[in-house]
């Protein structure tokens, strides 16, 4: 097992989880209200469903995100931030004022 692997760390397992392909682009689409789906999918653009089905996933089991089922025919599943995934939004605003001063947007 690896040093890292014996022992909790906080910034190490947070970095795992906002790496991964999408999350943060889900977080950042929910920061503007629960979405469905297909709402969700077009929000983002470019994701395969498959993909954002299991990011969605993770995210509901980690607690991030919130799933539920509306009682419509047919059904409808709506998905919104939980607390914790609102208090992502001060980490998407932080990344926002560094690419605003450092990054160039691109020409084309």
């Amino acid at each position: 097992m690896a040093e890292h692997e014996a022992a909790f760390c906080p910034v190490y397992t947070a970095l795992n989880l906002l790496q991964e392909k999408w999350t943060l682009h889900i977080v950042r689409s929910l920061l503007e209200g629960p979405k469905g789906f297909n709402e969700l999918s077009r929000a983002i653009g470019g994701v395969n469903p498959a993909t954002l089905s299991q990011r969605l996933d993770h995210l509901v089991a980690l607690g991030v995100v919130e799933k539920r089922v509306e009682s419509y025919m047919p059904p409808r599943t709506r998905y919104r931030l939980t607390e914790a995934g609102r208090e992502l939004e001060a980490v998407i605003a932080a990344i926002d004022r560094w690419a605003r001063k450092n990054l160039k947007a691109p020409v084309g």
